[in-house]
């Protein structure tokens, strides 16, 4: 009976044995599957949730940051509504290259040339939704308050340079700088200088268009967007007779007015070149000899009426297309309600919605509504959207395509750099 015993305490204990051994090969084999997990992550890590250093003069991509740590700080951005999303955009691919998280800035309610003395800051939160552009960008850029700085004397201010005789070199150079274990030590640091976001440009067009994507009108300027858009279908559908909700329309960003004409003819001289500037005349024909467009065609006339010559914008159009600008439609006293950056945010969401839009390729503000509406496009999986008959299409009409017509527009998603974009271009991927 003690024999009997004794061989089950030992075959007891050979299970005890064999079950640790069991319990210890399991853990080791979850810990190696963990270090491999660790290891394959690393080496492909995706880049749009890393950030970059510099290192041997190239960007250096880096895991994804602890953005509540480290901060940049930027000066008010001003100009115009698409200059402030560049120079913002451009203030966001910085703070990503330096590791940190960019403080919420104050954007510039009136145009800082013609308004020096009526420079109003408005904060970005107060144009674009700022939870919403956290949820889009996670994991590529980052916008924080400043009431997540915890100890506000912890910065270091440094000058960023501007002007012709700040090359982009000069520039690229104090970015390494910045981007040294030296500037690791504070928790912010305070860009200063005159406009210093607006100059130079060290970004691919996709890292651009991965910022703007993020930027969501708020719901109050949303709304006067739909408002304006309803009254441009309504227009419409009572002189095309087509229901209110299949009215299309095309949106023409008429660049007329009096500034634009000074400008314009001053880059021509500048650049040696015959195709920026547009007459009235040469839009109306050029508009009407796009191909497709429906005999009855109802036109949103995007343009500054204050600084016309004249005021017979919505003459000599051809017959069966349908004019119409703010002033007809009663929206004057609604746009004056609002600052100049208020009344473009509408304007660039009542063209962003257009089934069709035709602008200058030399206006920043037509570049960034094709670079939107390219997008739009992309994502229904067309790439070329040049002949052909797609969703979303846009135009430049200060170039002639075929059939006397504007030359079909898409942006190239491949450019190196946002210059095109920012400063205008004749070469428009079609």
């Amino acid at each position: 009976m003690d024999l009997i015993k004794l061989k089950h305490v030992k075959l007891f204990k050979w299970h005890v044995k064999f079950f640790k051994w069991h319990v210890n090969a399991l853990v080791s084999i979850c810990v190696f599957l963990f270090i491999l997990a660790l290891i394959f992550r690393s080496l492909f890590l995706p880049a749009s949730s890393a950030v970059g250093r510099f290192k041997n003069n190239e960007i250096e991509l880096l895991k994804p940051w602890n953005v509540s740590m480290k901060f940049l700080e930027v000066p008010q951005i001003v100009w115009g509504l698409n200059n402030q999303k560049i120079a913002f955009a451009r203030a966001c691919l910085t703070s990503r290259m330096l590791n940190r998280t960019l403080l919420m800035p104050s954007l510039s309610a009136s145009l800082f040339y013609k308004e020096i003395d009526r420079l109003q800051p408005i904060s970005f939160d107060k144009v674009f939704n700022f939870e919403r552009f956290n949820s889009l960008c996670d994991g590529f850029v980052r916008v924080s308050r400043y009431s997540d700085v915890r100890n506000e004397s912890n910065l270091i201010e440094v000058q960023k340079g501007s002007g012709r005789r700040w090359t982009l070199e000069r520039d690229l150079d104090q970015l390494k700088e910045f981007s040294k274990q030296d500037y690791d030590a504070y928790e912010t640091i305070r860009v200063v200088g005159k406009n210093p976001f607006l100059w130079h440009d060290h970004w691919p067009v996709s890292d651009y268009a991965k910022v703007f994507e993020c930027l969501v009108l708020v719901d109050e300027i949303s709304k006067e967007a739909d408002e304006v858009v309803s009254k441009i279908r309504a227009f419409g559908s009572e002189t095309t007779s087509v229901s209110l909700y299949q009215t299309p329309y095309v949106a023409i960003h008429m660049r007329i007015e009096k500034d634009w004409m000074i400008h314009c003819k001053k880059r021509e001289q500048r650049l040696n070149m015959s195709s920026i500037c547009s007459s009235k005349e040469e839009i109306t024909t050029r508009v009407a000899n796009i191909q497709g467009l429906k005999p009855q065609t109802t036109l949103y006339l995007a343009v500054a009426n204050e600084l016309l010559e004249d005021d017979s914008v919505l003459n000599g159009w051809k017959q069966g297309m349908h004019p119409v600008d703010k002033k007809q439609l009663g929206l004057t006293e609604i746009y004056k309600n609002h600052s100049y950056l208020i009344q473009a945010a509408i304007d660039y969401e009542v063209c962003l919605r257009a089934d069709v839009f035709v602008g200058n390729s030399f206006s920043t503000f037509s570049s960034l509504l094709v670079l939107e509406r390219s997008q739009k496009m992309l994502k229904m999986g067309v790439s070329h959207a040049c002949g052909t008959d797609v969703r979303w299409p846009s135009y430049a009409y200060n170039l002639k395509g075929e059939n006397g017509g504007p030359r079909p527009w898409m942006t190239n998603f491949m450019d190196s750099s946002l210059e095109a974009i920012s400063y205008g271009s004749n070469n428009v991927s079609c």
